[in-house]
């Protein structure tokens, strides 16, 4: 009852503004409450304690200990069975928290890497049971490793109970999904939607022969779009949420949240709604299951990327965590130009996130990149924002000339000229063409380039996360093409299995792998003793008075600390006047290294060479 009376205001005020016009609405929301009631009984003790832990320690996801590692289930160990056997490999790289790609039931055949779940509360049977999944959270938590997974919240797949008794004729499950006799509301909506697979399915819309309508389906045909305009969908989907939390699911990573809300005139993405919707589960499910994480999975503009992590009164009270698809896109622009500008300016246009949020940062994930990059950061630092990402997408994909990447090109719209790209971490980086060439001195820069890009997200602060080989320093897996039900979807190619042969070889410091293994190790120990990598403060990225270095500044009552990173293969010098500017001289260490530096004369750089600079006490 105490959390009900002060969650309450955080749970009614978009409750009101969504659903309170409707007829049913006090006997809807009391059900609602009911239901929760129901899961707070049904929690598990351990779990009932692991709230009031986190209650206590509210800031447990934000400091400088927290790290992340993502992974297809079966790919990285089989199962979920398996995964528990490989604790031991995480804890070894000090991982805290341990994302698993989509593994709840999905339906037979083409499934969109999983994002087509056919039940939310069965785990897909090649991976395991429902009770496997509550017994590796329960395994993965007393090591300290906090369990996400995905929960796919925008749509269902066609063979979803709820879609199969809308095909049936019921009524009431047809206003589960967005469904429309003709042509007529579809192609006015159409005007202004754009196409998420344009390769895959045109259009939006999918006309079904034996329901005579068209149903929305933003991302694939067999994917129909829910509506959130029904308040039973959201009553379905907190229940799911609160399901999930009971078998110990610590962080659930809220797919395509950006879609929830359709308005004509728009092109029904970042509408008002999507986040009155967010802010009430989050504070709906915070009666329940204090400790649940709720993960923003927008891959929007900037302009629309913070408000995910609540603005104005919902400050603190949307999601918890977002993905920085800001900075992933900014590292890459880095690498490829040489210079650190755009991005300097870029993360200066960033608004503030609420203090008690955080970035989950990453320099690679299971997905493509879209080169986030508006055309008003473009034109500040003197850019055309078309020609930038132009460029981007051709030095990624092996079209530009002298390129060091080995990348490919995703869903190319030529209406828009759009080419999103795919690319393990270490074939965008370099390696694989060194590898390829035998060019030992490329290798070295490559190697280089995969530890400063993670160096960088590493000291960004929030919860950094290494993609599942990143670390050994997997290459393109090209092998998915020799599969029917995976040759279509390139973004298969950074999705390889793990190659524990080359995991065995991680510890030989004179392998590539033990290398880029033993590089990454180092700096996250260096994060976990930096307590000014606490999230609670903002990042300030300043100008070095070299292009081609990026300087982030952390102050906090904790301590003041400068990240240099040079972009470049070349040396490159910051003098110590600039230094002395933001307060830096004298005596210094770098924590990288926990050596001195004497700030009497100018900082130079090796190539891909970053400190991290702390006045000496």
């Amino acid at each position: 009852m105490q959390r009900l009376e002060v969650y309450w205001e955080d749970a009614i005020r978009p409750l009101h503004h969504i659903y309170g016009h409707l007829d049913n609405f006090d006997t809807w929301l009391a059900n609602t409450i009911t239901r929760i009631g129901r899961a707070y009984a049904q929690r598990p003790t351990e779990l009932h304690q692991l709230d009031e832990k986190r209650l206590l320690q509210p800031d447990w996801f934000q400091q400088s200990n927290m790290l992340g590692y993502v992974a297809y289930t079966d790919r990285f160990a089989g199962n979920l069975n398996g995964v528990a056997e490989k604790i031991p490999y995480l804890n070894e790289l000090g991982v805290t928290y341990l994302h698993l790609m989509p593994l709840l039931q999905p339906r037979p055949g083409a499934n969109d890497g999983g994002y087509a779940v056919m039940d939310y509360r069965e785990v897909d049977a090649r991976l395991g049971s429902m009770n496997d999944l509550a017994n590796l959270a329960t395994r993965l938590r007393h090591n300290n490793i906090s369990l996400c997974i995905d929960l796919v919240c925008n749509h269902t797949a066609k063979e979803h109970q709820w879609a199969q008794k809308a095909r049936a004729g019921d009524p009431d499950y047809q206003n589960y999904y967005l469904m429309f006799p003709d042509r007529t509301l579809p192609d006015a909506y159409e005007e202004n939607l754009r196409e998420i697979f344009p390769d895959f399915k045109p259009g939006n819309f999918t006309y079904y022969e034996d329901l005579d309508k068209w149903v929305w389906t933003t991302f694939n045909e067999y994917q129909w779009d829910l509506n959130y305009q029904n308040p039973a969908i959201f009553a379905e989907m907190l229940g799911i949420m609160l399901y999930l939390a009971n078998q110990g699911v610590e962080v659930l990573r809220l797919d395509a949240v950006a879609f929830l809300w359709k308005r004509m005139g728009t092109n029904c993405e970042n509408q008002p709604e999507a986040h009155l919707i967010l802010q009430a589960f989050r504070a709906l499910c915070r009666l329940a299951a204090p400790a649940l994480l709720l993960k923003a999975e927008a891959i929007v503009s900037p302009p629309d990327l913070v408000p995910y992590l609540g603005r104005g009164v919902a400050a603190n009270k949307e999601c918890h965590i977002a993905y920085h698809n800001v900075l992933m896109v900014m590292l890459w622009s880095c690498l490829a130009e040489r210079k650190a500008v755009l991005a300097t300016k870029a993360l200066q246009n960033m608004p503030a996130i609420p203090s008690g949020t955080s970035w989950v940062t990453y320099v690679r994930c299971h997905d493509d990149i879209g080169w986030a990059i508006t055309e008003e950061d473009a034109a500040q630092v003197g850019l055309d924002g078309f020609a930038h990402r132009a460029f981007l997408s051709d030095f990624y994909t092996g079209r530009f000339e002298g390129t060091f990447a080995a990348g490919t090109t995703f869903q190319f719209n030529p209406r828009t000229n759009d080419r999103r790209v795919n690319g393990s971490l270490a074939s965008l980086a370099g390696l694989e063409t060194a590898v390829t060439n035998t060019n030992w001195s490329e290798v070295e820069l490559a190697i280089r380039r995969i530890l400063l890009l993670h160096n960088l997200v590493f000291a960004f602060g929030g919860i950094p996360l290494i993609y599942m080989g990143d670390e050994i320093g997997l290459l393109n897996d090209h092998s998915y093409m020799e599969k029917l039900e995976l040759a279509e979807d390139s973004r298969w190619i950074h999705r390889p299995f793990m190659d524990w042969e080359k995991a065995a070889k991680r510890h030989n410091p004179d392998s590539i792998t033990g290398r880029i293994y033993a590089g990454l190790c180092q700096l996250v120990q260096v994060r976990k003793r930096t307590e000014l990598l606490h999230a609670e403060t903002a990042v300030h990225p300043i100008w070095a008075s070299n292009d081609h270095i990026l300087a982030l500044l952390r102050d906090n009552p904790r301590g003041r600390l400068l990240i240099l990173a040079n972009v470049t293969e070349a040396h490159q010098t910051i003098t110590r006047h600039r230094l002395h500017e933001l307060g830096f001289s004298g005596l210094l260490i770098n924590r990288l290294t926990e050596q001195p530096i004497d700030m009497w004369q100018d900082l130079t750089l090796e190539p891909y060479q970053a400190v991290w600079l702390q006045q000496a006490s």
